[in-house]
């Protein structure tokens, strides 16, 4: 019997995360919600870029998902400008029994240190409320800073330092939301994206480290931040726009989970608009980008994860991996006990379900 789904957001993540609930024949979808005008009443096959008749067209915001009754709900709306609308939908959704997987809000990964304790108790009220469970996820944070360390991890004697990297170029990503008032691209230098406000990057952040610092059984005493921005030699055309000259074309930033005064548990993104710029920083293992985990211990470990796709380039098959564990972690969250549940307690996730020989 197929899985009742419904989704509320189709941007780059949520609109591949339609399409696979469109053709994967493990579920059934039942609804599809949108933020914008121009969506409402669309197929849900259109928004996700099938030649194919749903019969489910969208609807405005969330309202439309929750009537539907779906088994869950595949929440990908913007969280990172507004996380705490999308905890309230999640909260909505989870009381009226209807479990969710989804991309945002960033901090429900892992909150326990993340999020105030009276807003962990609300989300895990509205859980037991409903008896329904939620899984956030997504690439990074996300399965390459939790599920691929913590299974290299399991392998060493001795650990160290742990460090989950992203080393990206994003000229072709389009969202434009993340790339000017996020990350700041094209902004002053001296006016950074809102990622870079004292304790974002700790914050945005700080659930992979302590989840990371969990799942090893050490205890991070503080989390610090640090990050360096790089102007444009000259104008720049990306898939937002233009990243006029002197404006941020490229950034670096770390947060350092700091264990017995060492930063044991450290995240580094090396972001930029075009390849050449900051030589000196850490390259990416193919062109244009790829995920790093380096392990200093024994044994020591350097693994880089470089996702590809037919359709798209790297930018577009890293949001196409986001939204494949989302999905294919539904079925292990509807059976998992109501509340806040994360990497360390879900089962392996294998993508049963998945092969489909061409």
């Amino acid at each position: 019997m197929s899985i009742r789904v419904a989704l509320v957001g189709t941007g780059n993540c949520g609109a591949l995360a339609l399409r696979q609930l469109i053709e994967d024949p493990r579920f059934e979808l039942v609804a599809v919600g949108v933020s914008t005008d121009e969506k409402l009443g669309i197929d849900a096959g259109a928004l996700a870029g099938l030649d194919v008749v749903t019969g489910v067209v969208a609807t405005q915001g969330i309202e439309g998902t929750l009537a539907a009754k779906p088994d869950a709900l595949v929440y990908c709306a913007m969280g990172d400008t507004r996380p705490v609308e999308a905890t309230r939908d999640v909260m909505a959704a989870l009381s009226a029994g209807i479990n969710v997987v989804g991309s945002a809000p960033g901090g429900l990964q892992y909150p326990w240190g993340a999020m105030p304790q009276k807003a962990i108790d609300r989300v895990q009220e509205a859980a037991h409320q409903g008896n329904s469970s939620v899984y956030i996820t997504g690439v990074d944070p996300g399965f390459a800073t939790d599920l691929v360390p913590f299974a290299i991890a399991g392998t060493c004697q001795r650990i160290d330092q742990i460090k989950t990297m992203e080393i990206a170029d994003y000229a072709t990503y389009d969202g434009t939301e993340v790339m000017s008032i996020v990350m700041g691209f094209g902004n002053p230098m001296d006016q950074p994206g809102m990622l870079f406000y004292p304790g974002i990057l700790s914050a945005a952040w700080g659930t992979a480290i302590t989840m990371l610092a969990d799942g090893l059984g050490v205890e991070v005493e503080e989390i610090t931040e640090n990050y360096e921005l790089e102007p444009a030699p000259e104008d720049i055309e990306v898939a937002t726009g233009v990243i006029a000259k002197g404006t941020v074309a490229a950034m670096r930033f770390e947060i350092n989970g700091m264990v017995g005064g060492k930063p044991v548990i450290v995240v580094e993104h090396i972001t930029r608009v075009r390849g050449d710029l900051r030589p000196d920083w850490a390259q990416p293992a193919q062109p244009g980008g790829s995920y790093r985990v380096e392990i200093t211990g024994e044994p020591s470990y350097v693994v880089d994860i470089c996702p590809t796709s037919r359709n798209g380039d790297h930018n577009y098959a890293a949001i196409l991996a986001a939204a494949g564990r989302i999905v294919n972690a539904i079925p292990a969250v509807i059976d998992a006990p109501a509340g806040l549940r994360t990497t360390l307690d879900l089962p392996l996730v294998t993508g049963k379900g998945v092969v489909r020989p061409a």
